[in-house]
């Protein structure tokens, strides 16, 4: 399976800002746990993200990459804002597909899971006409993970746990809508000392220059 990862935002452009945090941090922070999670617990899963640090990239660059690249969904991060009271959880997808779309089906998987470990208000589903989930070949879903506006959702994005928790629903989201296969857990490695028996010898003196 191929996911084609976009952080939204980046470089020149800050994205939503508030509370000292700047979207474009967050929505990178979040992506490469999202990958560095799907990379090491999933077997046959290719992540490619349009940006992996802090660069400047067009809508445009976004969706052409992920369609020359052939990608099998393409996975936009973003952080919302708006007045101070708004806060949660939302996510869209394009919105010229219908409810029974393949699109919207995981959608209905990825909102489920992201909502459990997420700590925000749930927002529920949408759809909308932004570039990347018009202008892309495959299936694609937008999240917008909490108001950076929100003293309440700011907080938490204040939080490496949350970061990580956040990346993980995306995650069990995926695995769950792609049928994706954990990889077996390895049993440890032995030391190169295995095997080898060792002889300890004790012995106690009266003075320390025997001793030595």
């Amino acid at each position: 399976m191929k996911l084609y990862l976009d952080p939204g935002h980046g470089g020149q452009d800050p994205g939503a800002q508030g509370h000292g945090l700047d979207e474009k941090d967050l929505t990178l922070a979040i992506s490469l746990k999202i990958r560095s999670i799907l990379q090491n617990d999933y077997e046959n899963i290719d992540v490619k993200m349009s940006r992996s640090s802090d660069t400047t990239k067009s809508l445009g660059q976004r969706s052409s990459e992920a369609n020359a690249w052939g990608a099998d969904f393409f996975l936009a991060i973003h952080i919302n804002s708006g007045p101070s009271s708004a806060q949660g959880y939302e996510d869209y997808i394009y919105n010229g597909l219908s409810n029974s779309s393949k699109t919207a089906q995981y959608q209905d998987i990825i909102h489920a899971e992201v909502k459990k470990v997420n700590q925000l208000q749930d927002r529920g589903q949408k759809k909308a006409n932004f570039h990347v989930l018009r202008e892309t070949n495959m299936p694609a879903l937008l999240s917008e993970n909490g108001f950076i506006s929100n003293d309440h959702d700011a907080a938490l994005m204040k939080q490496s746990s949350w970061i990580q928790k956040v990346a993980q629903g995306h995650v069990n989201g995926i695995a769950k809508a792609f049928g994706l296969k954990r990889k077996p857990i390895e049993p440890p490695k032995p030391t190169s000392d295995a095997g080898t028996l060792f002889k300890v010898i004790a012995g106690s003196f009266k003075s320390k220059e025997n001793a030595d």
